[in-house]
């Protein structure tokens, strides 16, 4: 599972293999937190999150979205900046 990011105690995973499941998505994980998000929409498929991570990681999709749906698509990974 490639890192893609990490900012304010935040990691960013994808899955890059066939057996991932649709729709596209990312993992997120902090602390004892973990939840898959739609690439597309920012919404969490499975887990739980912080109320404020939510938003970071939202955030975080909404600027690099067509990056991220272009790595789920390929299935070939890249490290993108944190937020700031």
């Amino acid at each position: 599972m490639p890192t893609i990011s990490f900012f304010y105690g935040i990691t960013i995973f994808m899955y890059l293999s066939d057996k991932e499941h649709e729709p596209p998505h990312i993992h997120a994980f902090y602390q004892d937190d973990g939840a898959a998000f739609s690439i597309l929409d920012g919404t969490i498929i499975k887990g739980k999150f912080p109320t404020n991570g939510k938003k970071l990681v939202k955030e975080f999709i909404q600027k690099y979205k067509q990056e991220l749906l272009a790595m789920w698509n390929t299935g070939t990974y890249h490290k993108l900046p944190p937020l700031k």
